[in-house]
């Protein structure tokens, strides 16, 4: 510890044996920076707070979500620093005084792209920050132009976000409307290529599978038809083979005589028929022989002789009569069944360039159709949107803090560079003056000799001075003290300087 004592006294006794070379360093570097300090010009920035809502029901029921609403933020943060804005920032401020061409006006473009920075929080918290430290204006001039600046990225913030979209909405309307025309046209046309096509060949409207679908339609409903057809003449056999056993009269007491016996014989016939006998069977060859032999009697018989007419013979009858005339609608429907399909075969067959044409013009109208359609839907949902937007906003736009105007530079900070330097000075004279002590050889005690040397030192000789040397280096140490503080009052002198610059813009 006594060692790094004695190492700092040391070097303390070097640098003051040396303070002219040291205050002569410090004047150099404080003149030369702060001169440099000098030519630095002011940058003054303004700054703005925008805040962007996202939430609203109405705009998420037709589908503007967050999320829309999210990528119309960042679109309009990524544009509104564009080439396009930035050059008519340029035009509307005095930025555009001096440029006369496009090479002037891209550079101040560029410029000006590197003084505007526009920096978003998780709380769509939008902060515009535009700078202006121009050498050709003045430090009230480069304040102004940087509040125009700011306020204009506003103005140009609001066009983009409640204007841009909306504008590109009634392109996109527009747009569909002309497509709309276009395909309401074409349909037309071929809707009338369709009619057309249908009155001349009524055969084959749909194309070929609509006539695919006809025959299947038509040998479907012939089954149906054949199988009713079948089932109507089973039943209509059936009631033929009652009919043929039920007797047309009923013998009732009183009567009798050949008529009866008559009556009667040709019912067991009819049972025996009805039994599936055939003619040759003994007991039908002997029925029929009783009967030829009393017809004659029965023809000679009186009339009043005859028995009642028979009930369930008559409703017999009548179920005969309509199903018989059902069995004959069935097969009137299955002729035509047959001479349809038939028909549809011979269009098919005869006819194929037809049935393909047919298929074209049919396809070609539902594809048309069916795009006018998803153009209407497409083009009404963005008439709604567009509405919604232009009436009840989906973003709620605020300014949180208008443009600022500012008082101060926001760099350089020339305060605090002045110090800085100040201090680098004092830093510098003294290592000038410590180095140059090193560079001399000279020893400031006693036992840093001794180490040097490793050699004992019997003693030390004091410094004496008479009275002139007092005197002489009183004056030089006045001398000292003076040029010291002309070096912190010149510092007092800029820093007030700067802060009265301050004032005077403000």
């Amino acid at each position: 510890m006594n060692v790094i004592l004695e190492e700092f006294r040391a070097a303390l006794w070097t640098v003051w044996n040396r303070r002219w070379l040291a205050l002569a360093v410090a004047w150099g570097v404080c003149v030369l920076g702060w001169l440099a300090i000098a030519l630095i010009p002011n940058s003054y920035s303004s700054e703005a707070k925008l805040f962007l809502q996202l939430d609203d029901a109405l705009a998420e029921q037709i589908g503007i979500g967050a999320a829309t609403r999210q990528k119309d933020i960042d679109r309009v943060r990524e544009t509104v620093t564009s080439a396009a804005n930035l050059e008519k920032i340029v035009r509307s401020t005095r930025l555009g005084d001096n440029v006369t061409g496009a090479s002037q006006m891209e550079k101040a473009v560029k410029d000006l792209s590197e003084d505007i920075k526009i920096v978003a929080n998780d709380k769509n918290v939008f902060q515009i920050t535009a700078t202006s430290g121009r050498r050709s204006l003045s430090d009230a001039a480069n304040a102004q132009l940087a509040h125009e600046m700011a306020q204009r990225l506003v103005d140009i913030f609001r066009e983009e976000n409640l204007g841009g979209s909306r504008g590109e909405m009634r392109e996109t309307i527009d747009f569909l409307d002309r497509q709309l025309a276009d395909r309401q046209r074409e349909l037309e046309e071929a809707e009338q290529r369709r009619l057309a096509f249908e009155a001349e060949h009524p055969d084959l409207i749909g194309g070929a599978a609509s006539i695919s679908a006809q025959l299947s339609a038509s040998r479907s409903e012939l089954r149906s038809v054949d199988a009713d057809l079948a089932a109507a003449q089973s039943a209509l056999a059936a009631i033929e083979g009652q009919l043929a056993g039920t007797p047309r009269t009923l013998v009732t007491s009183g009567t009798g005589g050949p008529r009866a016996a008559l009556a009667q014989a040709e019912a067991n016939l009819a049972a025996l028929e009805s039994r599936g006998l055939t003619d040759n069977h003994p007991d039908v060859v002997a029925v029929k022989k009783q009967i030829a032999a009393l017809r004659p009697q029965a023809q000679g018989a009186a009339a009043d002789l005859g028995g009642t007419p028979n009930p369930a013979f008559s409703s017999l009858q009548a179920m005969k009569v309509e199903r018989q005339a059902n069995v004959q609608a069935l097969q009137s429907r299955a002729a035509a069944l047959n001479s349809e399909i038939a028909s549809i075969l011979a269009s098919q067959a005869q006819e194929p360039g037809a049935a393909a044409e047919a298929q074209r013009i049919s396809r070609d109208y539902e594809v048309l159709r069916a795009q006018y359609d998803k153009l209407l839907q497409d083009r009404e949902e963005l008439r709604l949107r567009g509405q919604v937007e232009t009436e009840r906003s989906a973003i709620k736009f605020e300014i949180i803090d208008p443009p600022s105007s500012p008082r101060v530079p926001s760099a350089p900070n020339r305060p605090l560079l002045l110090f800085a330097v100040l201090v680098i000075a004092i830093g510098a004279g003294g290592g000038a003056a410590f180095a140059m002590g090193q560079v001399n050889g000279t020893f400031a005690t006693a036992a840093k000799l001794e180490r040097t040397f490793e050699l004992p030192v019997i003693g030390t000789i004091s410094h004496t001075m008479t009275d002139a040397a007092r005197l002489l280096q009183r004056r030089k140490l006045k001398r000292f003290v003076m040029a010291s503080g002309a070096l912190g009052g010149l510092f007092v002198v800029l820093v007030g300087v700067e802060f009265i610059q301050r004032s005077m813009v403000a």
